[in-house]
């Protein structure tokens, strides 16, 4: 049976933490204006914007996930960890240009410039549900996991109050310069402990030779079907029928090239969650290197967030354990993958470093707790009371800011324990946002390479997009049987998203074409590229983001070529 207490050292470490980052994001609150409190005063540096992304991007349940797919030895999930710089290099290239120069807090504001309003309350209330739904509820549902483990008496609803209180406390007052100050500490200690439970994992299996022997002779001994040539690739086919949602693997190889590209560019380059931190560099430039600094940071996570999952299945599958879940116990790893990074620290790390480790984890859930509190509350502050009342001062929207959060704090807390009926929390994640994510990516593609893409068409395809959602949801509930509503999520992702462009190109074509002072300066031409050539031709080749892009795309095609 696992041990899931902890000594008298680790406890001090984590409440001193906790301690530590509250006052740390206190310390560093900004909120003398709404550019301030929302946006950092817009003065971040590109490791500042960098880190801030990865920590974000990698939140608790991401880090729960992970482990969790690569414990039923499936590593396609590190397709959506290195496929971030691809998105992110385009995004530097083509999108973030138009946002910087735009000069809007938000993304709903973007739209509105480019479409018009009825498009911006759409999204930007689609994206504070989404906020809601699966980032901060996910990580308050990490945190039940988690420290429900180490304190089992404490029931669930305690443990939530706990993690969203402690991320609130220095979000409310700090805005997002706080946010983004702690998320560097917490990306720090998260990476490093991260680091350090792959050490202890791979020793624990006689190093990585020793676990790819181990898992050859699980597949001549009939244990498992995968030898270490298709346990550790992560380019693979599917098993059984290609097309159904929930055959193996997670990513299969032609995931590749349709759903998991639109995720990643909903998530790098539409979502408020993540823009919002590139919305607040000090430049174009800055934005630029740190969101490839972001892609950089991304590479090493197989080493270090993945692999410690296939470690796991070598030491624990014939463990016995008893984790209590929303189903009942659960005695079988397998069964219960979500708690399978918790098995890791507490079984591998001696008293000290489990400690600094599980107050990682918990940065990685304060992180992902304050960042959507922060982003949703902007889009809440900006997209709909600032309209409504546009004499609002500065201090007003604060305020408003503030309240929003304290609302966002409370919604999100009663929606996170319902996560822990859905199974395995990484298709969760996916499944929502394969509903979200295509209807705002095709409006946003057209809308920067189209110039006759219209505002009509935007809004008509986006509600067309929530009605397909909403089938696709209500067929799969109620499990009819019928292929329409069994395909993969990769798949059932790729037909909304077509079918979005559709219909955001036959209504735009039926409709008046945009007025020319619309389009002026919201988008892209050819020409760009010759004017961007002639800003760059005086900067040194390590600050040129069209040099540090082709020197990142080929780290990448290095590391997934190892790994394919």
């Amino acid at each position: 049976m696992i041990d899931f207490n902890l000594g008298t050292l680790d406890l001090s470490i984590m409440i001193l933490y906790g301690v530590f980052i509250i006052g740390y994001g206190i310390y560093h609150s900004k909120r003398n204006s709404s550019e301030e409190y929302f946006l950092g005063g817009r003065s971040l540096t590109w490791p500042v914007v960098g880190i801030s992304l990865f920590a974000a991007n990698i939140s608790s349940s991401t880090l729960i996930g992970l482990a969790g797919s690569a414990y039923l030895l499936d590593m396609t999930v590190y397709n959506y960890e290195w496929y971030a710089v691809l998105v992110l290099v385009f995004f530097a290239i083509f999108f973030l240009p138009f946002y910087l120069k735009s000069g809007v807090y938000t993304m709903p504001e973007f739209l509105e410039k480019r479409y018009d309003e009825r498009s911006r309350y759409y999204f930007s209330f689609i994206t504070v549900v989404g906020n809601i739904l699966i980032d901060t509820a996910a990580s308050l549902y990490v945190g039940t996991l988690v420290l429900g483990l180490i304190f089992p008496d404490l029931e669930p609803w305690i443990v939530i109050l706990i993690l969203a209180a402690s991320a609130a406390a220095y979000t409310i007052p700090g805005g997002l310069n706080s946010v983004v100050k702690t998320e560097v500490i917490q990306a720090i200690v998260l990476i490093f402990g991260s680091c350090v439970l792959t050490w202890y994992g791979l020793s624990a299996v006689g190093g990585w030779g020793g676990m790819i022997t181990q898992l050859d002779e699980l597949k001549a001994a009939g244990i498992t079907t995968k030898d270490a040539s298709e346990a550790m690739t992560i380019i693979r086919d599917n098993d059984g029928e290609w097309w159904r949602q929930y055959s193996s693997p997670i990513v299969p190889w032609w995931g590749l090239l349709t759903g998991v590209p639109l995720l990643g560019f909903y998530f790098w380059a539409n979502n408020q969650f993540m823009v919002q931190r590139v919305l607040s560099a000090k430049s174009l430039n800055h934005g630029r290197w740190g969101a490839l600094f972001a892609g950089l940071l991304k590479l090493p996570v197989i080493f270090i967030m993945v692999i410690p999952g296939a470690i796991a299945f070598l030491l624990f599958r014939e463990k016995e354990v008893a984790f209590q879940t929303t189903s009942g116990l659960c005695k079988n790893l397998a069964d219960c993958t979500d708690f399978t990074y918790p098995t890791l620290i507490f079984e591998l790390l001696p008293p000290g470093l489990l400690g600094l480790v599980v107050a990682g984890l918990l940065a990685a859930m304060m992180s992902s707790i304050s960042a959507t509190f922060n982003s949703a509350s902007t889009l809440i502050t900006m997209d709909f009371v600032k309209k409504f009342k546009p004499d609002m001062t500065s201090q007003q929207l604060v305020k408003s800011g503030q309240i929003s959060t304290l609302i966002l704090v409370i919604l999100a807390s009663l929606w996170a324990p319902q996560i822990g009926k859905y199974g395995d929390l990484f298709r969760y994640l996916q499944d929502i946002l394969g509903y979200i994510a295509p209807p705002i990516v095709s409006t946003f593609i057209l809308g920067l390479f189209w110039k006759r893409a219209t505002s009509t068409g935007s809004f008509v395809s986006l509600l067309f997009g929530m009605f397909m959602a909403a089938v696709w949801v209500y067929g799969i509930v109620t499990e009819i049987d019928y292929w329409f509503f069994q395909l993969h999520f990769l798949l059932r992702t790729t037909v909304l998203f077509v079918l979005c462009l559709i219909v955001h190109i036959l209504v735009s074509l039926a409709s008046e074409r945009p007025a020319a002072e619309k389009l002026k300066g919201m988008v892209w031409t050819p020409k760009l590229i010759a004017e961007e050539t002639e800003e760059l031709k005086d900067l040194a080749w390590y600050q040129n983001y069209r040099i540090l892009s082709v020197l990142l795309l080929i780290i990448t095609v290095f590391v997934v070529g190892y790994f394919w």
